[in-house]
């Protein structure tokens, strides 16, 4: 007698996978109307009999990914009122206000890979609201995507990110959790730069990934081992600045679901390891109008136009109130260390890696503007929304003639960034005081609970309290 399977979920092949979420892709840069979108994955939810749950995602200020699984069929019936407990969300409301609403960012949808993810899933974004439906303020992917239809509605301007994310892949699951056991990391590579055998497992590792970010429609270009041992770096095209910045997360969740499934964990800390370099998330930055990139301009200084620079002008000079937001975690700062081609220096270059901003060659296409202080556990949504209001609107650089130009440097330690951070008049202004003071509140207690001194070793608390590591039982002990 044949015996009938108990479940039939979905589960779609890679190529396939790859051609429907490109579509859905698509979609999100035509800007297709957010109904027309709504009524047609509602439809085909409702169809596809083989979907068990829908994972809705949020972010909270510090850019922890939060997911609910949610039975499809609830979701259809109830996706208009849905709703959390934000007092339990670090940087969120306070327990008297505690209830929060999701908004599903119905474009904002992708069908996952059924081998890593599991079968019968799929997941979306989400937006967080107010009780009374008005947008959160400290849901930073609903400013970022209000700031850029703003622009688009303005004047057609349409912004673009590319994000190069940095990470370690380590022995054994749940590395950053445990290391207070045994007081270092185990690589699973030495073999350094571009320089990795087809079967080790770094480069199973990021082939699995790799293989996985194509298949959500990231439209990979290149990936390689990285110069320290064990790290690696996956690339993938530039997009509209909403799109990368979700791509951001999604990369890092691939990344640590693949690492798990092979007993490894892929490490975001900026500089996990004394004496080798660090892991960045080099964003590069450009404006586009009907197609015509901004910052191109062929007779213009490296090519660049007279709009980029002023742009990169703008960065710089309020570099010191955004270093926090770009280097949000107290490891970070160990990383800003030029003896490791990191950047330090508060200027401009085509060619020096310790510049904060480099101006990378390019062409009509390709034309950015590169930010290279901002570490991969900074909240991307911050980061995009901050880089690009300040580079558009920013106070401009005051240069007093009569004194001697000088270089300056990025805050060394989370303290000095905490406090030109709270100083700054702009960002409260950009932010909104009661946003901007609340990061601020929870950038100081990850600082208080790690040594002040940086020294030259890695401390054990600033990987135990870092805000991607998921600790919150060890955090609720304070």
């Amino acid at each position: 007698m044949a015996v009938t399977p108990l479940r039939d979920f979905l589960e779609i092949p890679y190529d396939q996978l790859e051609e429907m979420n490109l579509e859905v892709k698509q979609q999100r840069l035509d800007r297709v109307p957010f109904h027309q979108v709504q009524e047609q994955r509602m439809k085909y939810l409702h169809d596809e009999k083989r979907i068990k749950a829908v994972t809705v995602c949020f972010t909270d200020l510090e850019g922890r990914l939060h997911m609910l699984d949610y039975d499809k069929k609830f979701l259809l019936k109830a996706h208009d009122c849905l709703t959390f407990d934000g007092s339990s969300i670090r940087g969120f409301a306070v327990q008297s206000e505690s209830d929060l609403r999701l908004a599903v960012d119905w474009p904002a949808f992708y069908w996952l890979p059924g081998d890593v993810f599991g079968p019968g899933k799929v997941l979306v974004f989400s937006t967080v609201l107010e009780q009374d439906g008005r947008p959160y303020p400290a849901d930073l992917r609903a400013r970022l995507k209000a700031y850029s239809d703003e622009l688009y509605a303005r004047d057609g301007m349409i912004c673009n990110a590319a994000n190069e994310v940095e990470g370690f892949l380590f022995r054994g699951r749940d590395a950053e959790r445990v290391y207070h056991e045994k007081g270092k990391f185990e690589y699973v590579s030495t073999g350094g730069y571009y320089h990795s055998l087809p079967g080790d497992e770094l480069r199973q590792f990021i082939d699995k990934a790799a293989e996985s970010q194509r298949a959500m429609g990231f439209a990979n270009e290149k990936d390689h081992p990285e110069v320290a041992p064990s790290q690696f770096e996956m690339n993938y095209s530039y997009s509209e600045v909403n799109v990368a910045a979700d791509q951001v997360l999604l990369y890092k969740l691939v990344a640590r679901q693949v690492a798990s499934s092979m007993g490894c964990t892929a490490s975001f800390l900026p500089k996990p390891v004394t004496g080798v370099n660090g892991s960045g998330m080099h964003t590069n930055l450009s404006l586009a109008r009907e197609g015509v990139n901004l910052f191109y301009d062929p007779q213009g200084k490296d090519c660049l136009s007279a709009a980029g620079w002023d742009f990169i002008q703008r960065l710089l000079a309020n570099a010191s109130d955004l270093c926090l937001i770009l280097n949000g975690s107290v490891n970070s700062y160990r990383r800003l260390d030029p003896h490791f081609e990191a950047p330090n220096q508060i200027k401009a270059s085509a060619t020096d890696r310790g510049a904060m901003i480099r101006v990378p060659l390019g062409n009509a296409r390709s034309m950015r503007v590169e930010v290279r202080s901002i570490a991969p556990d900074a909240n991307p949504y911050l980061a995009l929304y901050a880089l690009l209001r300040t580079g558009l609107e920013g106070p401009p650089l005051e240069e007093d003639e009569g004194k001697r130009a000088r270089t300056r440097f990025l805050s060394d330690n989370i303290h000095d960034a905490i406090r030109l951070y709270k100083g700054s008049k702009y960002l409260a202004q950009v932010l909104g005081e009661h946003v901007h003071g609340r990061y601020a509140e929870v950038k100081l207690a990850q600082a208080e609970r790690c040594p002040k001194a940086l020294g030259k070793l890695v401390k054990t608390a600033e990987i135990q309290f870092h805000h991607e590591v998921t600790n919150q039982f060890l955090w609720s002990q304070f």
